[in-house]
């Protein structure tokens, strides 16, 4: 891969401000009298102590506790807006759909209707303000512009927001944002090195909560929900025998994800050009596991740290 080609999206996601198309993301809409009781039942998260402007990020179980798809859930005054990965859309509809009986709840896909463009960097807050735009200074939390809400999530490890607008409206929007565009490839490069893991890459139906170490995903103290007999095994045996971990890789190209020694398994890599090395997010055995390890990456050295867990703090 020729990554010189990444220079200006990828310097400006680190640096500055850039926009990062997502319209791919799935939408889905959740209304009726007992929206926010089914979602808090399918759940890992607290769904029902959500107010309208407020969010969170959450995982969906099987009974077996793995882990079918993620969502950031936002509360609106008389729904909720699940925003799921584009692998996921359907899955997750469908998952839902099937364990409304007789409650009170309607689903409706708006992924063909509603557009996300994110709006990531350190710069990000500012690049919105110039549009006029008050932004959300909380994780998940949301705020309404026009016909616009402003939520601040973000997809590549970076401070961000999510904007979802119509369909019709997304390419006049990029264009007053006057910030460059962040290619596919120069986010994922950016999300690795900030160590952020994606479903679909990272988190996957193999994979159980305590794993993935992406515990604000999860309410303990929140009741039953599906799955939550085997989270709750794991937490009180405090037993894993693997956890996601971001790796520094002194090596120029990056191991394949699927590439396995005695100690890991890459999950996802790529080169930072920011760093002159290979960065990755892998799954360490347990005993290895700790922050600051050095383990063997195929002759190469490679320093173990902390995926990202939870958004970056907007300054205000």
């Amino acid at each position: 891969m020729d990554y010189a080609a990444l220079s200006s999206g990828y310097r400006a996601l680190r640096e500055r401000a850039a926009w990062i198309d997502l319209r791919g993301r799935g939408k889905i809409v959740a209304t009726g009298e007992d929206r926010a009781r089914l979602l808090h039942a399918m759940t890992t998260n607290h769904i029902e102590q959500l107010k309208p402007g407020e969010g969170c990020y959450a995982f969906f179980l099987n009974a077996q506790g793995r882990i079918l798809s993620d969502a950031n859930i936002l509360c609106l005054e008389d729904a909720f807006l699940l925003d799921t990965e584009p692998e996921t859309r359907v899955k997750l509809f469908e998952h839902l759909d099937r364990y409304i009986i007789a409650d009170d709840v309607t689903l409706e896909d708006r992924t063909a209707a509603l557009a996300t463009i994110g709006v990531e960097g350190p710069e990000s807050a500012e690049a919105l303000r110039r549009l006029g735009i008050s932004v959300p200074s909380a994780p998940y939390a949301w705020s309404q512009w026009d016909d616009r809400m402003i939520a601040r999530i973000h997809s590549s490890g970076s401070d961000g927001f999510f904007v979802f607008l119509p369909v019709e409206s997304a390419d006049e929007f990029v264009r007053a944002l006057e910030i460059p565009k962040a290619s596919a490839e120069e986010s994922r490069v950016v999300r690795i090195e900030n160590g952020h893991p994606r479903y679909g890459d990272e988190i996957t139906e193999r994979n159980l909560v305590q794993e993935t170490g992406q515990l604000h995903a999860v309410h303990f103290n929140k009741g039953c929900y599906l799955g939550q007999e085997i989270v709750e095994r794991v937490r009180s045996r405090a037993h894993i025998h693997r956890i996601l971990r971001r790796l520094e890789i002194d090596a120029s190209t990056p191991p394949a994800p699927g590439t396995k020694t005695d100690s890991l398994e890459i999950s996802s890599s790529a080169y930072s050009p920011a760093l002159g090395k290979s960065v990755a997010l892998a799954y360490i055995r347990i005993e290895s596991a700790e922050p600051g390890s050095v383990l063997d990456m195929n002759g190469a050295r490679a320093t173990l740290s902390v995926p990202s867990q939870v958004p970056h703090p907007v300054e205000m």
